[in-house]
């Protein structure tokens, strides 16, 4: 036993430095080791200039969002049906492409350079869409496609740039946080701190960019026209270019590890073809490099712990025979390929529960909208557009973030111990609790409201919903955060990149899942001549038995969530 614990002290140093250098496959922009230029790379000082480039992108990107179907109708003369299917076609690609640029990053070229590619599909995307706001349009949208009209050269303009627009925001998402990320020495508690923090940061830049659109760009768009309110969105995706170059030399470069993709195929394939072999009792048996050769190796990535779950899965690791280490990887894989798989498998259930979260989210730019709309609007001398109470969300985010991790971080490390404040699976719960609380806000106004219509009582003001947006601001700052940091922390090294575009996927099926539960409900409800809970005049349907609905399936949700919560086992670092 002595002896044991002199070779692990001995150990110990090694460990530490292949966990804060990881070898050579941290590296500055010029290709040399970390350890070398370890002063003048990484933490803050690389992460300000992306930061900045979020900010200025996610200005750009919602300039688009904010104001698409009003362009369609108004500049392509789009039916309501045509621009609101040209819309989800859209943001559909938007949240696809994240996938392409992941396994891009993560297989091919990095998310340095990975970013910077999609970047510029972004911006060649961009100045099309502004191009095509000065061709003068004749005729109804795509139907121009019939004909050689200026029109015609309009719409296929404008949407080659739009969903050029969106292969670039969609390639660049995933990159640009687990690059920011990437920045921070995980081997060392400080660095830990710090990028938990960025995480809050990067989402404090998204909704500043968010804001700016939703009220300056949208405006500049409404009364000065789209030409130049076409232009300022591609002018700050090229300032989100210049501060993402800027920041070049202070970059740490993550190579790239290999296809995230066939690593998990071999592990699939070599366990299928020894489904008839023995596991051996002793985990130490099954197929792992030595610490010298994994270090040595160009895909190296950090040794993971052998773990007992799905166990049929170690048979891939299983040494039938001394020729399989010297055969492919497609029948021998490595104890930590193996776990690799099982990491991802384990993250299934807690990557489920964000698609409800995110159901919750769609309503905030849809049902509660159409509530607005029958609210008083006016206070005072103003009239207050619905749509501009989606601006209180922004502002929740943008005051809860400093508060979030300069006060209530340290308050909750004193009372959980956590170094963080709260794990990222802790974060992600409270979201999903305020996501439920968000849905009984707008239903008990509901409520409200259809009982003051019921009795010719004045219509109940268009600012009772401020609660129910702040609350949605609150639980992005918990569950967005949170996820996009568990997704992150809890990667294998190889598919961090594809792990953050999963996450980013919840954000699409949310919104189709929202999209199917109001349809079910809306053909239950309607049986027998009934208007239905959602019917074009509200005060004739029942909208808070909705939210209610909705509430109540986040409530189950979340239950979900705390029972997969309990049973996740964390990421084992050897």
């Amino acid at each position: 036993m002595e002896s044991l614990k002199e070779n692990l002290q001995l150990e110990e140093p090694l460990l530490k430095d292949s966990i804060v250098h990881r070898g050579d496959q941290i590296v500055d922009i010029k290709g040399t080791p970390t350890p070398t230029t370890k002063n003048r790379t990484g933490s803050w000082k690389a992460c300000k200039f992306i930061l900045v480039t979020e900010c200025f992108e996610e200005l750009a990107y919602y300039g688009i969002q904010f104001n698409l179907v009003t362009f369609l109708k108004t500049i392509l003369q789009e039916s309501n049906v045509s621009a609101a299917r040209n819309y989800t076609n859209w943001q559909g690609t938007c949240y696809i492409a994240p996938l392409v640029g992941a396994i891009v990053a993560d297989s091919y070229l990095g998310r340095y350079l990975t970013t910077l590619a999609f970047f510029a599909v972004y911006l060649m995307g961009m100045a099309a869409m502004s191009i095509s706001a000065s061709i003068p349009a004749a005729c109804a949208g795509l139907d121009c496609l019939q004909d050689g009209s200026s029109s015609s050269s309009q719409s296929t303009v404008f949407f080659l740039g739009l969903y050029m627009m969106a292969i670039g925001a969609g390639g660049i998402k995933p990159c640009v946080s687990s690059f920011g990320a990437d920045q921070f020495d995980d081997g060392v508690p400080a660095e830990r701190l710090k990028k938990s923090s960025f995480f809050n940061w990067f989402f404090f830049s998204i909704y500043i960019g968010s804001f700016v659109s939703g009220t300056v760009v949208v405006w500049v768009q409404d009364h000065c026209g789209w030409v130049i309110g076409l232009w300022i969105p591609t002018l700050f995706i090229a300032l989100a270019i210049g501060s993402f170059l800027l920041g070049s030399t202070s970059y740490k470069v993550q190579k790239p590890l290999g296809s995230p993709l066939a690593r998990v195929s071999q592990v699939v394939v070599a366990a299928f073809l020894k489904q008839n072999v023995r596991l051996p009792r002793d985990a130490s048996l099954l197929h792992e490099l030595p610490a010298e050769d994994a270090s040595m190796a160009d895909n190296s990535t950090k040794k993971l712990q052998h773990t007992p779950v799905l166990s049929f899965l170690d048979k891939a690791a299983v040494i039938s025979s001394a020729e399989e280490l010297y055969s492919d990887p497609w029948r021998l894989c490595t104890v930590t390929q193996v776990e690799e798989l099982k990491i991802v498998i384990g993250m299934l259930p807690i990557w489920a529960t964000g698609i409800v979260f995110f159901s919750v989210l769609a309503q905030f730019s849809s049902t509660f909208l159409e509530q607005g709309r029958m609210m008083d609007t006016s206070v005072g001398a103003f009239a207050i557009p619905p749509a501009s109470l989606a601006s209180f969300d922004a502002i929740s985010v943008i005051l809860f973030v400093p508060v979030y991790d300069r006060v209530l971080i340290p308050a909750a490390r004193r009372f959980t111990g956590n170094e963080r404040g709260f794990s990222e699976l802790q974060r992600f719960g409270i979201g999903l609790f305020l996501s439920v609380l968000v849905m009984a806000a707008a239903a008990v106004v509901e409520t409200r409201r259809l009982a003051l219509d019921r009795m010719a009582a004045p219509p109940m003001c268009i600012l009772w919903q401020i609660p129910q947006y702040l609350l949605v601001g609150a639980s992005v700052v918990f569950a967005c955060v949170g996820q996009s940091e568990f997704f992150y922390n809890e990667a294998p090294e190889s598919m961090r990149s594809l792990c953050s575009a999963l996450g980013l996927l919840t954000v699409s099926l949310g919104s189709y899942l929202s999209s199917l539960v109001v349809t079910v409900v809306s053909g239950v409800t309607t049986r027998g001549g009934e208007p239905g809970w959602i019917p074009d005049n509200l005060n004739e349907g029942h909208l808070d038995r909705f939210f209610w609905l909705i509430a109540a399936l986040s409530s189950l949700n979340l239950v979900i969530f705390v029972c997969c919560a309990k049973r996740y086992m964390c990421k084992n670092v050897s």
